[in-house]
């Protein structure tokens, strides 16, 4: 498609200027393009909640909520955006669902470094629990480092004896912060999104001390024993295929039930693009579908 080469061309673009040093300026330049750009269709509902003390707001779709919670987990590096940057992605995945998403403003490093964002999910899905939210009426879902917070979460959720969800959805997840994948370094050039200068001193702001492949860090590394049926969406252009693909063969390898779908020439996090590409829309029915399959 001609419009998906040209958005990867000006993705590309701003890519070059991303600096890491000025985390705080990407923050406001995302919050100002997504303000700005970014409308919203009537049907799309958004209400600020208090998720346990986490911040969050519900994202729903008029005349689509069959009962089904999305505990959301937004991308960003751990450093940059936040439920507002997404809004348009979970509206649809929302609505693809026939669920409400609780999209959840966890804590941002550097300010405020692991475990800030996976106390905060934890927070949050306590907070559902105890709201009176079945587990089996939720499902938890993240794209890029939203994606590895879920596979923490799941498994720190497991590892505290505490009831799991239906099932978890990741889209691209960043789930091995020491960045050292062959993806990483050979999809370099193809994946406009993701600079793959900026992404380790991403990884190293949220985790500064200590070892980056324990596994609440780089969750590719824990155990995925018992865990709720998984599904795993990523393109072929990411420098972050290889994390994708290690969580698939590592679940399988421990008995986790998993569905990982690798599409063709798309970039991190495509779904994002649902506005003007038929695979992100298709990515984000399939979601829907899945959502749908495990929680009737």
């Amino acid at each position: 498609m001609i419009r998906y080469a040209i958005t990867r061309m000006i993705i590309r673009y701003f890519s070059r200027k991303a600096d890491s040093k000025k985390y705080r300026g990407m923050r406001r330049w995302e919050e100002r393009m997504v303000a700005k750009y970014v409308r919203l269709p009537e049907e799309c509902g958004i209400t600020p909640a208090d998720a346990g003390g986490v911040p969050a707001e519900w994202v729903s779709w008029k005349g689509a909520d069959a009962g089904r919670v999305i505990l959301f987990l937004h991308g960003g590096g751990y450093v940059i955006c936040s439920p507002r940057t997404h809004r348009d992605m979970i509206c649809r995945i929302a609505r693809a669902s026939s669920a409400r998403a609780l999209s959840l403003d966890y804590r941002l490093a550097p300010e405020h470094p692991h475990p800030a964002a996976l106390e905060d999910a934890l927070a949050a899905y306590r907070w559902l629990l105890d709201s009176g939210t079945p587990p089996s009426k939720i499902a938890i879902m993240g794209d890029s480092a939203g994606g590895g917070l879920t596979l923490a979460l799941l498994q720190s959720l497991r590892d505290r004896v505490l009831p799991l969800p239906a099932c978890a959805v990741c889209l691209s997840p960043w789930a091995d912060l020491t960045c050292s994948s062959v993806s990483f370094r050979k999809n370099s050039r193809k994946d406009p999104l993701l600079p793959a200068r900026v992404v380790p001193n991403f990884a190293r702001m949220y985790a500064p001390d200590g070892d980056l492949a324990q596994p609440s860090v780089s969750p590719l590394y824990g155990d995925f024993t018992g865990l709720p049926p998984l599904l795993i969406h990523v393109g072929t252009d990411e420098i972050l295929l290889d994390d994708s693909t290690g969580v698939a063969e590592r679940a399988t390898r421990d008995g986790a039930p998993v569905e990982l779908k690798i599409w063709p020439n798309m970039i991190h996090v495509f779904q994002a693009l649902a506005y003007m590409h038929p695979a992100a829309r298709q990515s984000i029915r399939e979601i829907g579908a899945f959502v749908a399959r495990h929680i009737p």
